[in-house]
């Protein structure tokens, strides 16, 4: 199998979020050899996680690239801010969260932040097929 490459259109308000969802199921459900469910129920989790902590944190908009490797699928979120996503205590009582990046770690092969020279960042993650 080729590798598949789509971009997602950028994704400018957490209404959008729905709209990243519905385009990562789209794109693995035109896969010439598709993924199991489950596997793509978690890819679709990944992208929300993904693109929800980008317009919270990223600057408000963010960019969508989804790609399908023989052996996985990847999923790549660009934003403006240069922070990356760091690892933190979930809160549990007060409603700020803390939940996501830990959850994108433990479903994922492996992740990665990449800092771009004219700002921003991409965070990627590998998921199994």
């Amino acid at each position: 199998m080729d590798t598949m490459s789509v971009s997602v259109a950028t994704v400018r308000s957490a209404t959008s979020v729905a709209g990243a969802r519905e385009s990562a199921r789209d794109f693995l459900e035109g896969l010439v050899q598709p993924i199991a469910a489950e596997a793509a129920d978690t890819v679709v989790l990944v992208v929300s996680e993904l693109v929800t902590n980008a317009l919270r944190h990223g600057g408000g908009t963010c960019t969508l690239d989804l790609t399908a490797h023989p052996d996985s699928i990847e999923v790549a979120v660009h934003d403006r801010s240069p922070q990356a996503p760091r690892m933190r205590t979930p809160d549990l009582n007060g409603g700020t969260g803390g939940f996501g990046w830990p959850m994108v770690n433990r479903l994922t092969r492996a992740t990665a932040v990449t800092r771009h020279t004219v700002g921003g960042k991409t965070v990627s993650a590998l998921l199994t097929r």
